[in-house]
């Protein structure tokens, strides 16, 4: 069997070069691939393409990739809390496609299940529909919208076993599940890696076979992107 454990991001990153296109896992900043994306950093690549739900804040996860303007291109659902992402998409820097958020995790969706397209009402009749094919289904409106692939997906998982076999939890199963599916090399982090046989095959979110290389990740903040008290 192939060995898929690598010691660190670092080493698990050190062939993707300028101008890859990359899928990040995750949900909002929960569940994010954090050592990857400081491995990133430290490989210097630019000219990034990067997929994600979230662009992370001004001094954490993708916002990092932004401080050093290694990202050319971004493409969310959520952005609004990354001022230095703001500033460089009204100044022209930054590349940003807005992905409705259920059509963001479709689209990943798709391309995990080998579908070039499906056809969604949402963003009918909006900027978002500009170029895009419209369909009517039973007297409602349609675009069609194409499956998201990428040279790279990075996700961090809970649990994983060297043979590549993922456990999420609770929000970070909500794209990660799918981008590790949808890329042509995927890259898992995890907080605990196993041996083989110690995770219940019923408890399993992503199989080995999607997966390529796996690494014991390591000093996760897990941060919270707004936090809201009630008195």
């Amino acid at each position: 069997m192939m060995n898929k454990v690598f010691n660190n991001a670092l080493e698990a990153t050190a062939d993707i070069k300028n101008g890859a296109t990359i899928m990040l896992g995750g949900f909002g900043l929960n569940g994010i691939p954090e050592n990857c994306i400081a491995a990133l950093v430290k490989h210097n690549v630019g000219d990034l393409t990067c997929i994600s739900n979230n662009a992370g804040v001004d001094d954490f996860g993708l916002g990092l990739l932004l401080q050093t303007k290694q990202i050319k291109k971004m493409i969310s659902s959520y952005v609004g809390e990354n001022a230095l992402f703001e500033k460089q998409l009204l100044s022209g820097e930054l590349e940003v496609d807005l992905v409705p958020q259920g059509t963001l995790a479709t689209s990943i969706q798709m391309a995990a299940m080998g579908i070039p397209a499906y056809f969604t009402p949402a963003g009918y009749g909006t900027e978002i529909a500009i170029g895009k094919e419209v369909r009517e289904f039973d007297g409602k409106m349609y675009l069609m919208e194409k499956a998201i692939h990428a040279d790279f997906a990075i996700v961090k998982a809970w649990k994983g076993d060297s043979a590549g076999n993922l456990v999420f939890r609770k929000a970070t199963r909500n794209f990660s599940t799918s981008m590790a599916k949808a890329g042509n090399i995927t890259i898992a982090e995890v907080e605990h890696l196993v041996k083989p046989g110690e995770i219940d095959p019923d408890e399993v979110d992503v199989a080995g076979v999607y997966v390529h290389r796996i690494f014991q990740g390591s000093n996760y903040e897990k941060r919270i992107e707004r936090r809201t008290t009630k008195i």
